[in-house]
């Protein structure tokens, strides 16, 4: 995507600003299946007119597979890609502040990214191609969102640098999130998928379709302060304290991500 749309709004210092945020926020989402779970569970839920868009920019391409792109493009040599988009991933918000009170940070992040990607999705005159990375960004963002840990404190990289051990092997508390706790169920991302999907209550359906960015951050940051463990040992215990939240969050992801598509693609 290397567009005069996207050139020109790329920041002079961004490499820089880049390196710098490596010291002080998370670098990774969900593993990739549970980015596809989010875009699976999300496709069953979309309008007539959210889901004719998405087959008109994506083709026979799956939002569980568009998922992972903006992960899989940030290993591209593409600078806008890599250094631009790399802090739209997460939002910072430290405990006990709300992101209202706290606002972006100068270069960006998920909120503004989501933004930024839904008014070229608005666009009639921008490119296929660029439609096609927007909309892979936002499949990706509302995902990365509905992890708990990307909505970062400020103080460890959204959990990287808080050390565990996972049954004997060392690792951090993001890992546990981003992958480990799903990969320990066994399930493909489909599988997965499918299972969280007939489990949703009407209820569940109606509170947890919200469109709104800055309410998944509201929860997020709730939901973020109750996993920090006491101590540094994580096996079954911790799986049985926290998996029904997991699920839930990649519950929410789907139906947020749905929710969020559908109002975009509403009729006037």
């Amino acid at each position: 995507m290397r567009s005069r749309r996207f050139t020109g709004r790329l920041l002079c210092a961004v490499a820089a600003a880049s390196l710098a945020l490596t010291a002080s926020q998370p670098a990774m989402a969900w593993g990739k299946n549970g980015h596809r779970i989010v875009g699976e569970i999300a496709s069953q839920y979309l309008s007539p007119q959210a889901k004719a868009a998405v087959v008109e920019i994506l083709g026979s391409e799956s939002m569980a597979e568009a998922a992972n792109y903006p992960d899989f493009m940030r290993a591209s040599g593409d600078p806008f890609w890599e250094e631009q988009v790399y802090p739209w991933h997460w939002v910072t918000v430290p405990k006990g502040e709300t992101y209202d009170e706290v606002g972006p940070p100068e270069e960006g992040d998920a909120v503004t990214g989501i933004a930024y990607f839904s008014d070229i999705l608005r666009d009639p005159d921008a490119s296929l191609s660029d439609k096609q990375g927007a909309l892979r960004y936002i499949i990706h963002a509302v995902g990365d969102l509905a992890q708990p840990l990307h909505n970062g404190n400020g103080t460890d990289r959204g959990g990287n640098q808080r050390q565990v051990n996972w049954f004997g092997k060392p690792t951090n508390l993001h890992s546990v999130w981003d992958s480990l706790m799903i990969e320990d169920q066994q399930l493909s991302y489909s599988e997965y998928a499918k299972l969280l999907e007939e489990r949703l209550t009407p209820e569940e359906m109606r509170e947890w379709a919200n469109p709104h960015p800055k309410a998944w951050v509201a929860e997020g940051t709730a939901l973020r302060d109750t996993i920090y463990p006491e101590g540094d040992d994580l096996s079954y215990t911790y799986i049985f304290a926290h998996k029904a939240q997991m699920e839930g969050q990649l519950q929410r992801g789907g139906l947020r991500l749905a929710a969020y598509l559908n109002a975009l693609y509403a009729p006037e």
